[in-house]
């Protein structure tokens, strides 16, 4: 699998690409700023790019902005993004154009190695994976909403699961319940959110992530 790197922290950056050589992935090339970024993805096209939110001119979303813009060329070009908190906004930003393929986590989760490889192949093959705290976040922010309060105790948390870019059988295998028993806590959360069903993991995930921070 091919990655692209854009981290300008040195330490980081070779630590990412240790990381990554060390398991089967072909490093094309690593960068330091939001310039060299697009210029990288747009000649490499690479299986998956993994990108720190600030970098180098701006320090802000430098790193984000370059990696909309790539798939903006490249549609659907598969990108994590690294953040050192939760921004609500850089996730909207992140999912906006609604293709998938996309990876929202904080830079914490690097040092859980397998997870976070595990969560950069979940993307690459076309899947959305929020980080944990993220989805917290949105659902905290929208729990008002008349909506979401008529969802049970266990479909909140099966939504936090899908949210997550969890299969039905990883929920399931985390809440210690049947597919099946999934299945039907997703079907009730589509309706009471007045989202259409879809057997799609990705696009539902998207759906209700949409919803979420609409």
């Amino acid at each position: 699998m091919r990655v692209v790197i854009a981290e300008d922290l040195a330490l980081l950056r070779e630590g990412l690409i240790r990381i990554f050589r060390a398991n089967g992935f072909e490093v094309v090339d690593a960068v330091d700023n939001g310039p060299s970024l697009i210029r990288t993805l747009t000649t490499h096209r690479p299986d998956v790019a993994v990108v720190d939110v600030r970098l180098p001119p701006t320090f802000t979303d430098e790193g984000l902005r370059a990696a909309i813009d790539a798939r903006g060329r490249i549609p659907a070009l598969p990108v994590v993004v690294l953040s050192q908190y939760v921004e609500q906004l850089y996730a909207r930003e992140l999912l906006s154009d609604r293709a998938g393929a996309v990876g929202y986590l904080l830079k914490d989760r690097v040092m859980a190695v397998d997870q976070f490889l595990a969560n950069v192949r979940q993307v690459a093959a076309g899947s959305t994976v929020m980080d944990p705290d993220a989805v917290a976040a949105l659902l905290t922010h929208r729990s008002t909403d008349p909506l979401l309060l008529r969802l049970t105790p266990r479909e909140h948390e099966v939504l936090s699961l899908m949210a997550e870019g969890r299969t039905n059988a990883a929920i399931a295998g985390r809440m210690f319940v049947s597919e099946k028993t999934v299945s039907k806590h997703s079907n009730n959360i589509f309706t009471k959110l007045g989202l259409e069903p879809s057997e799609d993991d990705h696009r539902r995930i998207l759906a209700v992530l949409a919803y979420l921070d609409g």
